[in-house]
């Protein structure tokens, strides 16, 4: 068991906890959602993905982003997983960032698809 993320208490006052596979699904998106230089003390965390907001949505910048989200996500997570894949899409104003990873602990594959604004000008 994991830190609940956001941080909370849980009925008998103490520290929330949750499943291993719903704390990683939390670490990518807090990892994809956090801008470089946010955190106090992980000035470097975050691989930058909110910055694409007022980019122009193109297949160029979504070629970028699946190498920007990758290499966030083999940096900061890979004590837990290995990434196999990332795919980012741009969907009219949205970037569709698709993460497939393989658990190191247990060999297997997870997808997760997270959506995040990307407005075209």
């Amino acid at each position: 068991m994991d830190l609940a993320y956001p941080y909370r208490f849980d009925r008998s006052g103490r520290s929330a906890a949750q499943a291993e596979d719903l704390h990683v699904r939390e670490l990518i998106e807090q990892l994809l959602f956090t801008q470089p230089g946010e955190r106090l003390m992980r000035p470097d965390f975050g691989c930058g993905l909110m910055q694409l907001v007022f980019a122009l949505n193109s297949p160029e910048l979504a070629g970028a982003t699946e190498k920007l989200v990758q290499g966030a996500l083999q940096r900061w997570l890979a004590d837990r997983v290995a990434v196999d894949d990332v795919r980012v899409r741009a969907v009219d104003s949205t970037l569709e960032v698709t993460v497939q990873y393989t658990w190191l602990r247990d060999g297997r594959v997870v997808s997760q698809t997270f959506m995040s604004p990307a407005s075209g000008a």
